[in-house]
């Protein structure tokens, strides 16, 4: 069976091969010997490489869906493949909001933005709107074919909650990709971030080092003794300020664990102010219609620099204006 695509312009710049396993599923291996093998024609062109970057209304034209690779045991996991790329397609074509990013620094290598609370970083498999990771290729199409997962992740290196504000750091090539992903494996990136929770901590300092793991029964984290299952996570916590009913920290984690800080922080019985997620039943809250968390800086080493770089993002207005509302301690 015969089928063709039109490339729209959301999809300008991505690379013909990772373009083609969205719409298909399968193995992007496969896609590719399909297209050495002539079996896909872009612009009725039959010589065609898998990095040919792709540009708006390009129309590719698949020779045979058949010969994707399925047999009885790969079926089920093919179907499943072909499901999420189809609702992901959708994805790839966002409507409503149309996120504008708030650049704090750009060179040749990486691109750093202040994230805004509420913008989605990259694409799940349950949204369908614009990300940060479509913003950025709509600034530099390059990137879209940059990193481990470029389908679903073109050059995010590191983690930074829908809710939350601050710091991100995109890779715009595939050497600065690996590199930025050296140093937050091997704990070289200092990621630091400020925090209201409710209610008032016994210590000025601390550190929380319990496991973090998938709830069973809850679409969420949660954080165990490290005497269980789960994976390691350090939190580092100063007290900035006290007020009658929260408390202000400065945090530094060493791990960057799915919602790290608000998971160990909940577990101390100070969720952070406005976390609706990890938010203790019955508990007095402060009412607020925002995460108040925020990435405030993020020192990392740059390719081909020698020091490493200080990234800061001011705190947005709707946080200080809480802050300036309650009653210092």
């Amino acid at each position: 069976m015969n089928k063709s695509f039109t490339v729209d312009t959301f999809d300008e710049g991505v690379r013909l091969d990772v373009y083609l396993t969205r719409q298909l599923g399968g193995s992007r291996t496969h896609v590719q010997k399909m297209i050495k093998n002539g079996e896909i024609r872009v612009n009725g062109a039959d010589e065609c490489v898998p990095h040919r970057a792709l540009k708006a209304n390009d129309l590719v034209e698949v020779a045979s869906v058949a010969s994707l690779p399925r047999n009885d045991n790969q079926n089920s996991a093919h179907q499943s493949s072909h499901s999420f790329w189809k609702r992901l397609s959708r994805v790839f074509k966002p409507r409503q909001y149309r996120i504008v990013l708030d650049t704090l620094f750009e060179n040749k290598d990486v691109l750093v933005i202040n994230k805004h609370a509420g913008d989605l970083v990259h694409p799940t498999e349950q949204s369908n709107e614009d990300t940060v990771m479509h913003a950025a290729i709509r600034h530099d199409r390059h990137i879209a074919n940059v990193g481990d997962e470029p389908a679903t992740r073109a050059g995010i290196v590191h983690r930074l909650d829908r809710m939350a504000s601050g710091v991100l750091m995109i890779a715009k090539t595939q050497e600065a990709f690996e590199h930025l992903k050296s140093q937050f494996q091997n704990r070289l990136a200092v990621k630091q971030y400020r925090t209201l929770v409710e209610g008032s901590l016994d210590n000025d300092v601390g550190t929380i080092t319990r496991k973090i793991a998938r709830s069973q029964k809850q679409r969420r984290m949660v954080a165990r003794p490290v005497s269980q299952e789960g994976k390691e996570a350090v939190t580092h916590y100063t007290v900035r300020q006290r007020y009658a009913n929260a408390t202000e920290l400065d945090i530094e984690i060493e791990t960057g664990r799915t919602h790290q800080i608000r998971v160990h922080l909940h577990s101390t019985g100070h969720p952070v102010v406005g976390d609706s997620l990890y938010a203790i039943k019955n508990q007095k809250r402060i009412a607020f219609d925002r995460l108040w968390l925020h990435a405030e800086s993020l020192a990392i080493l740059l390719p081909s620099e020698s020091e490493p770089r200080t990234f800061t993002a001011p705190l947005p207005t709707e946080l200080t204006q809480l802050t300036d509302m309650l009653h210092k301690v």
